[in-house]
């Protein structure tokens, strides 16, 4: 009854809007009268904009034309963009151009998925990195040929220097970066998103397992619901499409929310991800919590036989379906029954410093203590290399993973 009651008003709710063209005409008008230069949210400005917790809502004219601009006209090239330097490269010909930085190990929620209820022993701030310690690790990866970084914790927005982080990223765009995304649980974006999208920022995933306040209680530890739907409200105004919401469902809890979160793609540029449940130190997996991609699809289909399946950009990790006539899509990402481990293409930079090259790999190379023992760049890059050069074609399947050693999520980075 209760996600009923909250998904019925603006939630759910459509708006008529302009053509497309219209739409861009107006957000430059609105952008040439507010904003000093439409460069500035483009090619990354010297001056990031500083966060003003006190300000309203009231018009965000300005930070929509920033979105729409980057997104219709993108960043200058840098002419090595679109090179990949060998050391990024894999035995199996995987050029991995995506790196995933986690910010922070500390969250504003406790996810039974992600945390162990007792919490986690965090790394002493003296061992964790430094900020320009990870802008050098950051810049030379691109300068390399990555392309799209994802900041993630933890939850980053716990991050006071979140916007700062975000605009130093925006510099890297000439130099060859496209996107700058973010993963949040959302309790924070309210008040920060906007400064976010000024700075730089391109996409946005917000962590979302249930439409029920009781509910969300019992799977985050925390109460918050009402915080994120504004934050998905926020990010859908701002322009943040196709905003993309994780879902980790789990049998006996959460499963029986499918239907309802697929009706969130009907009418707004959602994209709801379901994603398999995944075993992480301390999380009490068990095959048995786990609901399969099959399973989920088939259920989907016998409630909408006329779904129907989308086609998937390269090195994607979700598969695709989309309801008839709706706005977003449905997608499923299957790490544990149906692998995508021959098309990855991600580093994961932990918020210690350690690369590691498989979510689900216990292999770690600590780059914050090499560079504290005064690593070159060019040999920072050759330990990338080596830890590429040692992963493996596929993970090693769920119950192995389940009984290996790894880290909590939260300190790997979601």
């Amino acid at each position: 009854m209760g996600a009923r009651r909250l998904c019925s008003s603006r939630f759910l709710s459509t708006s008529a809007s302009a053509s497309t063209s219209a739409r861009a005409r107006l957000l430059r008008s609105r952008l040439a009268e507010e904003a000093p230069s439409p460069q500035d949210f483009v090619a990354g400005s010297p001056r990031p904009v500083v966060a003003d917790h006190s300000a309203g809502r009231s018009d965000h004219s300005a930070v929509r034309a920033a979105a729409e601009l980057r997104r219709q006209h993108g960043v200058p090239a840098a002419e090595a963009s679109t090179s990949v330097d060998p050391a990024l490269s894999d035995r199996f010909s995987r050029r991995h151009t995506y790196l995933r930085i986690s910010l922070t190990e500390r969250c504003s929620l406790r996810c039974v998925y992600c945390m162990p209820e007792g919490g986690v022993d965090l790394t002493p701030d003296s061992r964790l990195l430094r900020t320009e310690e990870m802008m050098r690790i950051a810049s030379l990866l691109v300068d390399a040929g990555v392309n799209k970084i994802r900041l993630t914790g933890g939850e980053p927005t716990v991050r006071r220097d979140l916007p700062e982080i975000v605009s130093s990223l925006n510099e890297l765009r000439p130099r060859g970066l496209r996107q700058i995304a973010l993963t949040s649980n959302g309790i924070a974006l309210p008040r920060m998103l906007p400064t976010l999208v000024l700075n730089g920022l391109d996409r946005l995933n917000v962590s979302l397992d249930t439409l029920d306040r009781a509910r969300f209680v019992q799977i985050a530890r925390r109460d918050g619901l009402a915080r994120v739907l504004e934050a998905i409200d926020l990010a859908l105004e701002l322009g943040l499409t196709p905003l993309k919401l994780n879902c980790v469902v789990m049998a006996g809890i959460n499963d029986d929310e499918l239907l309802a979160f697929a009706e969130l793609s009907r009418a707004r540029p959602i994209d709801v991800r379901f994603i398999e449940y995944m075993p992480f130190d301390g999380n009490k997996w068990k095959h048995e919590s786990m609901v399969s991609l099959e399973e989920m699809l088939l259920r989907l289909r016998e409630a909408h036989p006329e779904l129907s399946k989308q086609p998937s950009p390269p090195n994607d990790v979700a598969v695709s379906w989309k309801l008839p006539d709706s706005a977003g899509s449905v997608s499923f990402i299957a790490s544990m029954t149906q692998p995508f481990c021959s098309g990855c293409n991600r580093l994961r930079l932990t918020a210690d410093g350690s690369l590691k090259v498989c979510l689900f790999g216990s292999r770690e190379v600590s780059l914050r203590d090499a560079m504290r023992e005064g690593a070159t760049d060019a040999e920072l890059l050759e330990l990338v290399g080596g830890a590429l050069q040692r992963k493996h074609a596929a993970h090693a399947g769920m119950h192995q993973i389940a009984a290996t050693k790894n880290r909590p999520m939260t300190t790997i980075g979601g």
